[in-house]
């Protein structure tokens, strides 16, 4: 069995974030920690902490867990934030930054983000935009190891937050994945499960520096996390 990693995961009330509880019950290399602003569901047989604190107090609650590793699965949506470009970056974009910017002065190894397909600080879309923004700053906050996931469209049920647009989207997605090939595979749809697999099988990995991950990436990586668990 591999040693067992203390690893923080923030952004768990989201579609990724709690297929990453999920996946973590039974493991027995993983002590999750999830930090949330507020209190969350946690799947049956889960064996894991829940720390709740307000954002502004969220440097200090990654210090005091001291984390391995740190999965950020942080993200809002247009509109949740209010159609407000400044309410969406504070979340995308600043909390984002400060929780890597803690990772990192807490020594955590391992740093998972979960971006988007499409992420481009050039971008003329503003989503995508502000994705590229967000990941050219992580990579300077000085991370042992960054790995960047860029899934396509996340499939899996999103409970109360019902995207009218998305469901018609995944409705159509296997359709679509048939038609995309080559460099445009990235775009394809993806089970969130798998994207939650992969993130827990790269706090795992050793190799220092920035890895950014596609669709076809993300699922050799959660294809491997069995090897560890």
């Amino acid at each position: 069995m591999s040693d067992r990693r203390r690893v923080l995961l923030v952004g768990a009330t989201g579609l990724v974030g709690r297929r990453v509880m999920e996946q973590c019950v039974g493991r027995q290399d993983v002590r999750l920690v999830a930090l949330t602003r507020r209190e969350a569901p946690m799947p049956p047989g889960a064996r894991m902490e829940m720390l709740v604190a307000d954002p502004a107090e969220w440097t200090r609650a990654v210090a005091s867990v001291a984390p391995d590793a740190v999965i950020c699965a942080l993200g809002t949506t247009w509109r949740k934030a209010g159609r407000d470009e400044a309410a969406f970056r504070a979340v995308d974009e600043e909390l984002v930054l400060r929780v890597a910017k803690a990772a990192h002065a807490a020594g955590a190894a391992n740093f998972v983000l979960v971006s988007s397909v499409g992420a481009n600080a050039a971008s003329r879309t503003f989503y995508l935009r502000v994705k590229g923004e967000v990941e050219a700053a992580v990579r300077k906050a000085g991370l042992r190891r960054l790995d960047i996931l860029r899934p396509g469209l996340l499939r899996g049920p999103r409970g109360r937050d019902r995207r009218p647009g998305e469901r018609l989207a995944m409705l159509l997605s296997p359709l679509a994945n048939l038609l995309l090939h080559g460099s445009r595979r990235r775009y394809r749809s993806i089970d969130a499960r798998t994207v939650a697999r992969a993130a827990l099988q790269c706090m795992h990995e050793k190799a220092r520096g920035t890895f950014t991950h596609d669709n076809d990436a993300i699922v050799r990586h959660a294809r491997r996390l069995d090897s560890v668990g």
